[in-house]
């Protein structure tokens, strides 16, 4: 520790530690753990249902909690947007001595010497209309021995009231409350980007989900698919011992075997990829502990009861209706109305009126008495001597190459985001209508990988039962249980297939978020 101070020190330059640049920073503040994984622990293992795996990755996914600081911006920015109405508050004093030799008579004295003593105090704030007020007090206390002052020392107050009111540009509510309409609408188009990213998410984490449950699925009937070679090549063996086999054909039910093992290889390490990728979704690899746990997901591929069905009319009429990305197109062209306008607004000319209305005090009065501070701030506050008056002030540039190329950015991004709009509902309707293909392919699949593994399993005893028998060789038999394996593999890849089809459809038609009880808080206000 002392070493690596001393290099610290040593690499540090005098001039930045006088300025402070070469300051040990703040940290920032230690990211959260992960929460809730260890409640789903039991016998060793990490258990989950779908609807578990998607409440930890809302609570802990990296990606909600990134995406999810698009809406902490836009708040931020929309409360940004009413700065230009906060009122602003000035004060100053000011103290200054001079002396200097005379150069007229009528300076009074042989040396000229002064004070001068001002405090200032003021208080100005733009309204919704494009109003500004302002308002200034004064006071200033001026000494000499310059002895043809008939007020020395003089204390000299003023109140100062000015209205100034734009005519032309930034005239009205509009021009003025015009960026706190787009923070808010770009606040609206967050938290829509952000639902529908969160909707990918769960989307991925279904998914992810049920590829760990193929993975693991497919490994069973690697791993049964070996066994039954095993049982064969056993049985090869026995009969080879017996001289019931001839010696050449215990090579193919051998070689199966070793096939049949690399199967199984294969797919243990398919069921770790698809297992890490899953605990990234809900954290859990970010706790040495639970990253290490197996996985026990115990939801069953095999659907149950009705099966769920959905016309493509029906599922686009939902998605118009439920999908955040139309919201944030929508949001996102108001939003651009609300620029043009703007930009419409700042080429015109500004044409200012003005009104402004003073009080004046001085320590004396028309006696000639000194009548001290009090008596000053009496005549300011008491308007004794006013000061008032008007003017109207006219700024017409020649060109506004600035207002000008804004105006015609504001106009390309609009023509731009209509043809978003249109790229998003092409987009969306194809979703839509893949989605809907998809969950009639896997129903009508999955029945049939039903029937073809029923008639796998058929063929395997039959073709079990002959073998005993001797009446065909064991080629038959090997052949049959490499197509029951392939069955049960399609079996499960159809009824695996078939929930994530279902999840498609309700990520396509927007339901996905109600389907698990997924709601966005509102941002504070």
């Amino acid at each position: 520790m002392l070493h690596v101070a001393a290099s610290r020190a040593q690499s540090s330059s005098p001039l930045g530690t006088t300025l402070g640049f070469n300051a040990w920073p703040h940290r920032a503040p230690q990211l959260p753990a992960a929460e809730g994984l260890r409640d789903h622990v039991a016998n060793g293992k990490l258990v989950l249902s779908v609807d578990d795996s998607i409440r930890l990755a809302l609570v802990n996914n990296t990606d909600i909690r990134v995406d999810r600081s698009q809406i902490d911006f836009a708040l931020h920015n929309l409360e940004r947007s009413h700065s230009p109405f906060d009122p602003v508050a000035t004060s100053s004093f000011n103290d200054i001595r001079t002396k200097s030799l005379p150069t007229s008579t009528l300076q009074g004295a042989p040396l000229v010497n002064n004070l001068s003593q001002t405090t200032l105090m003021g208080y100005q704030q733009l309204f919704p209309t494009g109003t500004t007020f302002q308002t200034t007090f004064i006071a200033n206390k001026f000494s000499t021995n310059n002895s043809f002052n008939i007020v020395n020392p003089s204390l000299a107050t003023s109140i100062q009231f000015t209205v100034t009111q734009p005519l032309l540009r930034n005239f009205g509510l509009f021009p003025n409350r015009a960026p706190i309409f787009i923070a808010q609408s770009n606040l609206k188009q967050a938290r829509a980007n952000f639902t529908a990213e969160v909707s990918n998410i769960i989307l991925q984490v279904a998914r992810d989900y049920w590829s760990v449950i193929l993975a693991r699925e497919n490994l069973d009937v690697q791993q049964k698919s070996l066994d039954e070679a095993q049982k064969s090549y056993e049985h090869d063996k026995k009969a080879l011992s017996l001289g019931a086999l001839p010696p050449l054909d215990i090579y193919r039910s051998e070689s199966q075997v070793a096939s049949r093992r690399v199967g199984v290889i294969q797919a243990e390490y398919a069921l770790k990829q698809n297992a890490d990728v899953f605990r990234q979704d809900i954290a859990a690899d970010l706790d040495p502990a639970i990253r290490a746990l197996d996985l026990d997901l115990t939801d069953q591929p095999a659907p149950t009861g009705e099966l769920p069905s959905m016309d493509i009319a029906t599922a686009l009429a939902r998605a118009l209706a439920n999908r955040p990305e139309f919201e944030a197109v929508k949001e996102q062209l108001a939003s651009d109305e609300l620029t043009i306008r703007l930009q419409q607004n700042n080429l015109k000319p500004d044409l200012e009126l003005s009104g402004f209305y003073w009080g004046n005090g001085l320590n004396s009065s028309a006696a000639g008495i000194d009548i001290g501070l009090t008596g000053s701030l009496s005549q300011s506050f008491h308007f004794t001597y006013p000061t008032y008056g008007a003017s109207l002030s006219l700024t017409l540039p020649v060109r506004r190459h600035s207002a000008q190329a804004n105006l015609a950015d504001a106009l390309v991004g609009r023509s731009r985001d209509q043809y978003v709009e249109r790229r998003t509902n092409q987009s969306i309707t194809l979703e839509v209508t893949n989605a809907v293909h998809a969950l009639e392919q896997a129903k009508l699949s999955m029945e049939a990988a039903k029937v073809a593994e029923s008639l796998a399993v058929d063929t395997l005893h039959a073709d079990e039962r002959k073998y005993a028998l001797g009446a065909e060789p064991v080629f038959f038999v090997l052949d049959a249980q490499t197509q029951l394996a392939q069955a049960e593999l399609n079996l499960i890849q159809s009824q695996v297939g078939f929930q994530v089809a279902v999840a498609q459809l309700e990520h396509a038609t927007g339901d996905l978020l109600d389907h698990h009880h997924v709601q966005i808080v509102e941002p504070h206000k």
